[in-house]
């Protein structure tokens, strides 16, 4: 990596995505765009610990963002939590990331999350640790910012402290800013998807054609 492109920011977006469709993909461009970052580096999870276990295995679900992203320059692939033996968590992650041999202590790391997501932020795992670790920047849809009189007082708290409205200043810190960006609003979602292919009709226009054709060839979502 060019040492210029190793102080730009990178955008970390995990999730289980059971399965990948165009939410995902909008999200992470759109943050890319609003937020001047060098590249988004997805993460799913193996094993999610605050969801359902997914419907299909983590290697399935690596391959299915694999070919998702494929040909988006900005886009990168982290394989490493599929292999993990417990459960996903994000600060784990991200203390893996800032390790000498990945993207170390310096570099501006930015979480990408959703509205929903930030809004449950503090029954994550050590979640006051994620400030330490890298930037978070919450997506929401146009005219509707967070509303921190509906967040847990804590997490209220740390919104006010930490709210960056200039995301220029993501570049300026390895971590703790919190930053918010409209995304364009997208009524696609995992749920719907797996029922329709359940039933086997058709997701098309809701996920890349290519993850279509892996997922009927390898007949995931499948009744039978």
């Amino acid at each position: 990596m060019r040492p210029e492109a190793a102080r730009q920011p990178l955008g970390i977006f995990g999730g289980t995505f059971d399965p990948v469709h165009f939410g995902h993909l909008r999200l992470a461009e759109e943050a890319a765009d609003a937020l001047g970052l060098q590249s988004v580096r997805w993460i799913p999870a193996g094993r999610p610990a605050l969801r359902d276990t997914p419907r299909v295995g983590p290697r399935q679900r690596l391959e299915m963002v694999r070919a998702a992203i494929a040909g988006n320059p900005r886009f990168e692939l982290d394989p490493a939590e599929v292999e993990a033996p417990g459960p996903s968590y994000t600060v784990p992650t991200l203390e893996r990331l800032r390790r000498p041999d990945a993207c170390g202590a310096d570099r501006p790391l930015v979480l990408l999350v959703g509205n929903d997501a930030f809004a449950g932020m503090a029954g994550w795992h050590r979640w006051e640790c994620l400030f330490e670790l890298a930037h978070v920047a919450v997506a929401h849809r146009p005219g509707y910012s967070v509303d921190p009189e509906r967040l847990d007082s804590e997490l209220a708290a740390a919104f006010r402290r930490r709210f960056c409205a200039d995301p220029a200043r993501l570049a300026a810190a390895p971590a703790g800013c919190i930053a918010t960006f409209a995304m364009t609003p997208l009524d696609i979602s995992a749920t719907r998807i797996r029922s329709l292919l359940s039933k086997g009709q058709s997701p098309r226009y809701l996920m890349p054609d290519s993850v279509i054709a892996h997922i009927h060839e390898h007949r995931y979502y499948t009744e039978n």
